[in-house]
């Protein structure tokens, strides 16, 4: 069994004790140390680090199991430990706001089934080393968290590209609900980005890195470098970059940010322009009102002109989920009897009002969601057609077709025209699939089809058909299949320009 060793600098972390591989040992063996450096390797006497899941100023985080666990539960080990030269009074501050983020950690995540569970939060002090000599003491701390098995939204964007405007919803959505509880709970969480919301194998969302991490780094000589983790460059709100008070509409700016660049695929700094203080998403991507509005609101400079709570945004990107709410929150009220007296004068009950917070409209127009007498059906708003994207992929395909059939029919000339059909048609249909896909897509259309056409050109045994079967000269070979391409572009354009004018009025 490997085991990883977690001290910063150590030169050799990984050590491998075979033994372990006995579940009896594993579980009543007392400690084991890094062959390297003597770094105790068993966290708390039961969390085994057994490889490294990210590093940065802060620390690292590790996979780990825990020993005493029936099935070996896997957790994620977070070390902490500060930069720079901390005195004994700054490390007893540091210690005292570890603890208490911990308790604030254990509360969230055992009451909400997207925030990871706290397991333990210790410190723990072990003999310094320089040059393999024992020299002072260093100070670690540490947080053992439940794992989440999927991948965060940051390895989804890099993985499959930009979301559609359905998938921002639901995350928006989903998000939204899980501030709203951290929010009523006292807490900001001060880092929302596309690496700290992730997806497990089920497809739940769950809101990552509430450590203590935050709070700790507060107080370091240098608040401005990257390594506090105070906040992400791009995604926090000015408020929290000049270092002044944060508020929850704090993290619905940095929520928005996320939105926006999982929407268009782009970095933050290219969204932003600092010239006017504006983020210029909307000429990337095009989105029905109700979400573009929402994010614009969420995405206002002034905290005081952003909604004030996750709640109030739930109420216009999901009013349907919220009306639903309400209704089953409401329990049936008993009769009341008034009470029996002598008094002639007649009794009066008067029940006490239920006052309804209204939804105040915004300058920007999204209108405050009423209650109507009936439900009205929604008009869902349409994403516009990509139609650049339908264009290159139809002329490319009608470009390649021209070129696979002149091949198809010159290299299985001795087959039958059945097969040769089944060949092309086999060929044609992965071309589309490739495209759906977009696993080719805009200069690779112009790579691949200029490879294939140099290709059949140089190899007298992939055009000959153009001399047999059709007696034309090999001049041919460029002229076919950019026709077929325009012809293909022709045709489909006017079909998407019936098809949009349908889309409007149907």
């Amino acid at each position: 069994m490997n085991i990883t060793c977690s001290r910063p600098y150590c030169k050799h972390p990984i050590n491998s004790f075979g033994e372990l591989k006995n579940a009896s040992l594993l579980k009543t063996v007392q400690q084991k140390y890094c062959i390297s450096c003597g770094m105790p390797l068993i966290l708390a006497g039961r969390y085994l680090p057994t490889r490294l899941l990210g590093k940065g100023g802060f620390g690292a985080a590790y996979l780990a199991v825990d020993r005493y666990s029936p099935t070996m539960r896997k957790c994620v080990v977070k070390q902490f430990q500060p930069e720079g030269d901390f005195g004994e009074a700054e490390l007893a501050v540091a210690l005292e706001l570890f603890d208490r983020e911990a308790l604030v950690l254990d509360n969230l995540g055992n009451r909400h089934p997207q925030i990871p569970d706290l397991f333990a939060y210790f410190p723990l002090i072990v003999p310094g080393t320089v040059n393999g000599k024992k020299q002072g003491e260093e100070q670690y701390f540490y947080l053992v968290q439940e794992y989440i098995d999927g991948q965060d939204l940051e390895q989804e964007l890099l993985q499959k590209g930009a979301f559609s405007e359905q998938e921002i919803t639901e995350i928006l959505k989903e998000v939204l609900k899980i501030l709203t509880f951290v929010h009523e709970n006292g807490s900001i969480h001060r880092d929302i980005k596309p690496s700290n919301i992730m997806r497990n194998r089920e497809g739940l969302l769950y809101l990552l890195d509430f450590g203590a991490v935050k709070m700790v780094t507060s107080h370091t000589p240098n608040p401005q470098s990257k390594s506090t983790g105070i906040y992400s460059m791009g995604f926090a709100p000015p408020e929290q970059m000049a270092g002044a008070q944060v508020f929850p509409s704090t993290d619905l700016y940095a929520l928005a940010v996320t939105c926006v660049s999982l929407l268009t695929a782009k970095p933050t700094t290219d969204l932003y322009d600092a010239y006017s203080n504006t983020w210029q998403w909307r000429k990337y991507v095009t989105v029905g009102d109700r979400l573009a509005l929402t994010l614009e609101k969420m995405l206002q400079h002034n905290p005081a002109k952003r909604f004030q709570s996750a709640k109030d945004a739930l109420k216009i990107i999901d009013p349907q989920g919220q009306r639903a709410v309400n209704v089953s929150s409401v329990a049936p009220q008993p009769t009341v009897k008034p009470p029996a007296t002598t008094n002639t004068s007649p009794s009066t009950y008067e029940p006490k009002p239920i006052n309804v917070e209204p939804i105040e409209p915004t300058k920007q127009g999204i209108q405050p969601v009423e209650k109507p007498p009936k439900p009205v059906k929604e008009k869902k708003s349409r994403a516009p057609l990509p139609v650049a994207s339908i264009l290159r992929g139809v002329g490319f395909w009608a470009f390649e077709g021209v070129l696979v059939a002149i091949a198809i029919t010159s290299a299985l000339a001795t087959f039958s025209m059945g097969v040769q059909m089944g060949v092309l048609g086999g060929i044609m249909g992965l071309l589309i699939l490739l495209l759906w896909k977009k696993v080719i897509e805009k200069w690779d259309l112009l790579f691949v089809a200029a490879a294939s056409m140099a290709l059949i050109y140089f190899i007298p045994l992939l055009h000959s058909s153009l001399f047999t079967l059709l007696n034309l000269p090999l001049l041919a070979l460029f002229i076919l299949p950019p026709i077929s391409a325009l012809i293909s572009i022709f045709v489909i354009s006017i079909l998407l320009f019936i098809l949009s004018l349908l889309r409007k009025f149907v």
